[in-house]
């Protein structure tokens, strides 16, 4: 590797952090070479990453029988971030490490309705306790994720007919009152798109479908999460298709996506055919059981979502298209509707080697992705110069 030129910049400790985190070196020889610091200066750089507890040293073998050199290694163990995902009916909190491995984690069944300052006041009584069974409980960031478009200047939501009362809240000073950390919001399909990028490295265009209570997407194109230009990519939900009975949408619109195909609407439709249905969970057991009417009615909602989505697959041509969110129980039917639509409507181009299949976390893609929204943040290397000047301070 090629070290700095006479005219760079010394490399921070954040910068030989980077270098340790992603391998590319892992002696102070190596971060001396790839930096072009002396010895001395790597030297204090690489104390300050111990102490902090960001990396750790381990003795590494000898290559010639000689002294054997210690080798640096990021420290997933050194410190926590939290993960809140919050959804319609119900909010997914976890303690994760700094590699955004799961450590603890439980569901708060209280809808969104109760308000944020309710719901994410609960959340954080439920993260102190989860905190309480996890060996290193230093915080060191929250990732925040709610349903529909996330206004970026207050860190909330932009106003989506799902979340009544939650238009214009700054909801991160509502979690930094009890931790003093850094706090990213994002759209909730958004970072279970960062999760299936993070499973499926081999991936870089892909497309994140979540249909729960709602249904969204996330679009990851050529390795990069895209937002859009006001955060409102992957709105695919109030999309109108062309054969709905005329039901009306939260945002003024008729026949949208979400009022047809979601698990909400499932609920609904099947409760108006005399089924005992209460939630989502319900209209997965019936499919499970054979009930034709479910099997009938995923099946018509996964045409509808293909019929969105075929536009999305010509659009971005993407390689992968998975689907997650809690109707996913009820794959089959459901994942038929979609191919025969997106196979029916989408350009032979892009779909003659698509993959469509279920997400690979199984239910925990809301809370990773949280981790990994925030974990890019805090520990980029100019974050983790600035924590360690406030340590220093």
């Amino acid at each position: 590797m090629r070290g700095r030129t006479p005219t760079s910049a010394p490399a921070t400790a954040g910068e030989i952090f980077r270098l340790v985190r992603e391998g590319t070196a892992g002696t102070r020889t190596e971060i001396g070479r790839a930096t072009g610091l002396s010895r001395t200066a790597v030297a204090a750089r690489v104390d300050r990453l111990l102490a902090d507890g960001l990396v750790t040293e381990v003795q590494g073998a000898a290559a010639t029988g000689g002294r054997p050199a210690a080798r640096l290694e990021f420290h997933a163990s050194g410190g926590a971030v939290l993960a809140l995902s919050v959804g319609i009916s119900r909010t997914k909190a976890a303690v994760c490490d700094l590699a955004g491995e799961v450590l603890a984690e439980d569901v708060l069944e209280q809808p969104a309705s109760s308000g944020p300052e309710t719901l994410l006041g609960a959340a954080v009584e439920l993260l102190d306790k989860l905190l309480d069974g996890v060996d290193n409980p230093v915080v060191r960031g929250i990732g925040l994720s709610i349903p529909g478009t996330v206004d970026g200047g207050v860190g909330g939501s932009a106003g989506v007919p799902a979340l009544p009362g939650w238009e214009g809240i700054e909801l991160p000073p509502l979690l930094t009152t009890r931790f003093d950390v850094p706090v990213r919001v994002d759209n909730d399909v958004n970072v279970m798109a960062l999760a299936e990028h993070a499973a499926h490295p081999e991936v870089d265009d892909l497309l994140m479908v979540k249909v729960s209570t709602g249904v969204g997407a996330g679009v990851v194109a050529g390795g990069v999460l895209q937002r859009g230009a006001w955060g409102a990519a992957g709105e695919i939900g109030h999309t109108p298709v062309h054969d709905g009975p005329g039901i009306g949408c939260g945002c003024g619109n008729v026949d949208c996506l979400e009022v047809l195909a979601s698990g909400a609407a499932l609920v609904r439709d099947l409760a108006a055919a005399g089924r005992d249905v209460n939630g989502i969970a319900d209209v997965v057991a019936l499919v499970k059981q054979g009930d034709p009417d479910a099997v009938r009615l995923v099946r018509t909602a996964g045409r509808r979502l293909g019929e969105v989505l075929a536009a999305a697959v010509n659009l971005v041509n993407p390689a992968l298209v998975t689907i997650g969110g809690d109707l996913v129980g009820a794959y089959d039917p459901l994942v038929a509707g979609v191919r025969e639509a997106i196979y029916r409507r989408s350009v032979a181009a892009a779909t003659q080697d698509l993959r469509i299949e279920p997400g690979l976390l199984a239910g925990r893609s809301g809370v990773t992705g949280c981790a990994i929204l925030v974990l890019d943040e805090v520990l980029a290397p100019s974050s983790v110069d600035a924590a360690l000047s406030d340590q220093d301070e």
